[in-house]
């Protein structure tokens, strides 16, 4: 049995241009179907989040639309009320990089407000990503690696291929030209090797021990590569 690092969100709001605070969080699906996953794998998770805060769940990821209808938002809300870990978050200051056999990072606009800027988050992702242990991240979730330095002040994901979520999808999702910066922007910025698929499809890269999925479709086949690298 592993020993999964779920990192969410403490944010309950982003920070748009005009300075409006559009409420958010973690993205159901994000969470949801990776904690499935690796439950159904015999694995065990622990959540932490800035402060230890109880992470919020974007509401809008739990409307019909986005779950095949009313019976799947029934069911997505159903298991995020049962996962306990939720409801225990521990601080990500406290957090021991090396305590863990993985690391995971839900999306949702949330990080895009606090994990961009946390040096605790910065500093486990650069270590996870340096020891060579799983590191998965899914959509908005790679804006944490914005806050990763190495030894020389770069970033340490400079030259890896990854994915997150698109300019494409983020001007149909109505934000694009809200938004105090772009992530796929940032994350090209930062020297990554940026690749982007279809519009909401499924789409994961995978560049050495980094697991990166690029919208919530890639939520589950991001997990079972990560499961992979476990197994």
């Amino acid at each position: 049995m592993a020993k999964i690092l779920f990192v969410l969100t403490g944010a309950d709001h982003w920070t748009l241009a005009d300075g409006t605070k559009h409420p958010t969080g973690f993205w159901a699906e994000e969470a949801v179907a990776p904690y499935k996953a690796f439950k159904a794998a015999g694995h065990e998770i622990v959540v932490a989040t800035p402060g230890g805060v109880i992470p919020t769940v974007d509401e809008g990821s739990l409307a019909p639309q986005f779950n095949g209808g009313e019976e799947g938002a029934k069911k997505i809300a159903d298991t995020l009320a049962s996962i306990t870990e939720l409801r225990h978050p521990i601080k990500l200051e406290d957090v021991v990089p090396g305590g863990y056999d993985a690391v995971f990072y839900p999306g949702g606009h949330g990080p895009m407000e606090d994990l961009a800027v946390d040096s605790d988050s910065g500093a486990l992702l650069t270590l996870t990503l340096k020891s060579g242990k799983p590191l998965g991240v899914v959509c908005h979730a790679p804006a944490a690696l914005l806050a990763a330095r190495d030894e020389v002040g770069g970033s340490p994901f400079a030259g890896y291929r990854l994915t997150g979520f698109t300019n494409v999808e983020e001007s149909q999702a109505g934000f694009a030209d809200r938004a105090k910066w772009l992530l796929q922007d940032r994350l090209v910025e930062i020297g990554a090797d940026f690749q982007e698929g279809e519009p909401w499809a499924p789409h994961v890269v995978v560049d050495r021990n980094l697991i990166t999925g690029q919208n919530p479709a890639s939520s589950a086949p991001l997990a079972a590569e990560l499961l992979k690298k476990l197994a």
